[in-house]
């Protein structure tokens, strides 16, 4: 599980990497700035974002995450009590919170409550690029802070390419392999859904070997 940690307490943060990263991949973040800086080399399974950090709040970050369509599920760290805060947070997209002073064993449980809930390391997730990322089971594309869905044939053409990378894979390979044998696709159909594929995940991905078929490098 990849987290990422938005903390600007120097103590506390020590505290929860030393602790969370016995447990799971953590990357840490100072601000939002910093978390803009991880989002554009690597994705991740869970925000951990405290609310009140030095210039914009966590609060204002995940609505504007959520606004770029990054969806991933998130905890919020707070010191408020009050109500006010919590519906500010839970209407900006957050998950879940905990409440300072905590127990690291709370935290602990929650973000396990949180792997339960979104099924979290029990899809298949496949890294085509830095921050490009495929999820067979869920027919959809990650690619930098944006989840773009697939059909069903685009992900299913993709996965089969993925599992037989650099081979030379032959039109009738790929139909007989991803489409019944009633509805056999013509091979302008293929080319139609390679071409959806590379528009997404890059045209340098997915090599034509004229005469033969296509190669997935």
């Amino acid at each position: 599980m990849k987290i990422l940690l938005m903390e600007d307490d120097a103590v506390l943060s020590d505290i929860l990497l030393d602790f969370l990263q016995e447990h799971y991949n953590v990357d840490y973040a100072y601000n939002a700035q910093e978390v803009y800086q991880h989002l554009e080399k690597s994705s991740y399974d869970l925000f951990l974002f405290d609310i009140n950090v030095v210039g914009k709040n966590g609060i204002e970050l995940l609505h504007e995450l959520r606004e770029y369509t990054n969806n991933t599920p998130t905890i919020f760290i707070t010191a408020y009590n009050d109500t006010k805060h919590l519906t500010k947070a839970f209407d900006a997209g957050a998950h879940d919170y905990i409440k300072k002073p905590f127990e690291l064993e709370e935290l602990q449980v929650r973000i396990e409550n949180t792997k339960k809930i979104f099924h979290i390391e029990t899809l298949e997730k496949i890294e085509l690029a830095p921050t490009l990322f495929f999820y067979p089971q869920t027919h959809t594309i990650e690619k930098a802070l944006q989840t773009i869905p697939l059909g069903a044939k685009d992900s299913a053409l993709l996965h089969y390419m993925i599992q037989h990378k650099n081979r030379v894979l032959s039109n009738e390979e790929l139909i007989q392999n991803i489409w019944d044998f009633d509805s056999m696709p013509s091979d302008a159909t293929l080319r139609s859904h390679i071409r959806t594929i590379r528009d997404i995940i890059g045209k340098e991905k997915i090599t034509t070997v004229r005469g033969e078929g296509y190669i997935y490098e």
